[in-house]
């Protein structure tokens, strides 16, 4: 499946979740629906970064974000794309930094987040930064206690019971298509301490991304590879999502993290062979979900039936 089958029935989005998300989508549902069930196979890809152990919505006072944000609220919204797409047709991500923010991680150690997750039917997860706050055993804990896999490729563990769980890439089979998916993890040093990384070994993400999509496009012949990144949208003297986007083959989307960054347009890349790789970043704290539709075709797509899907998956408030 070359890229430009599938680019040009490409939409993107930010849902960011308010008080009552169903609602919002409710007009919108039937249309989206219809075009979904015209032009299968379809693919619908969430994802979330940063969330930072922001369980509940923030208070209805709070001056930036009143009443916004939540596992409650997120987990409708998944629900309900999930019911309006099938599990089949969609992926569920998170990009690193699950834990760490709110009182909720200095007394579950990470286990709530774990649990609500697996409920919420997470498909896979990249490490962040703040994975590591409690020491990598720890990490390893709540691995062994999640439905879903962590993947990082370019972190080498010398802790063998990390070395076992963490997986370089996995393949999910959605909309009949083959789809990789590997990780990659932020730079160690002056991030983690050495005593929490516990001899975590951190690799050029240039290089291991380069050989991993190659891997997953001949080896694997995967119709799709995606990063879930932790290295940041834009970053100072070090490699990110951006630098990454240019220098890479075989890579169609990277969903990012670290950085904290809302995209209202998600960055359009040409590579290192000039075709394009599409970069989304969700912000922080639960307060936006990433949304990417794909409608795969065996051919050429009719240029309105395109036009006509982008339109109706486009950006929006949920308010």
């Amino acid at each position: 499946m070359e890229r430009r089958e599938f680019l040009k029935g490409l939409a993107i989005g930010g849902l960011t979740l308010a008080l009552n998300p169903l609602k919002a989508l409710a007009s919108k549902a039937k249309d989206s629906a219809s075009v979904i069930a015209d032009n299968t196979p379809n693919l619908t890809i969430l994802h979330c970064n940063d969330v930072h152990s922001h369980i509940d919505a923030f208070p209805d006072n709070d001056p930036n974000f009143p009443g916004m944000g939540g596992y409650s609220k997120r987990a409708a919204l998944i629900t309900h794309t999930r019911n309006l797409v099938g599990a089949d047709n969609m992926l569920n991500f998170e990009c690193g930094d699950m834990f760490q923010g709110t009182p909720y991680f200095n007394i579950y150690k990470g286990k709530l987040e774990i649990s609500l997750m697996n409920e919420m039917g997470v498909d896979a997860v990249t490490i962040g930064n703040h994975e590591f706050d409690n020491g990598l055993d720890a990490l390893v804990d709540r691995m062994d206690e999640a439905n879903f896999p962590f993947i990082c490729s370019n972190y080498t563990f010398t802790n063998q019971r990390a070395l076992n769980k963490v997986k370089q890439y996995q393949i999910f089979i959605r909309a009949g298509k083959r789809i990789g998916v590997f990780g990659l993890g932020v730079k160690i040093e002056g991030l983690i301490a050495p005593k929490n990384a516990d001899g975590t070994i951190y690799e050029d993400p240039i290089k291991v991304a380069n050989d991993m999509a190659l891997y997953l496009k001949n080896v694997e012949h995967c119709d799709l590879v995606i990063v879930l990144s932790h290295i940041g949208f834009v970053m100072t003297n070090q490699v990110d999502d951006v630098r990454l986007a240019a220098a890479s083959k075989n890579i169609d989307f990277i969903l990012g993290g670290h950085t904290h960054t809302f995209i209202q347009k998600p960055e359009v890349i040409q590579n290192a062979e000039g075709k394009r790789v599409v970069i989304n970043q969700a912000g922080h704290s639960g307060l936006c979900v990433g949304r990417i539709n794909i409608a795969f075709a065996n051919g050429d797509v009719d240029d309105d039936l395109a036009w006509a899907m982008t339109s109706m998956t486009h950006n929006h408030t949920i308010g």
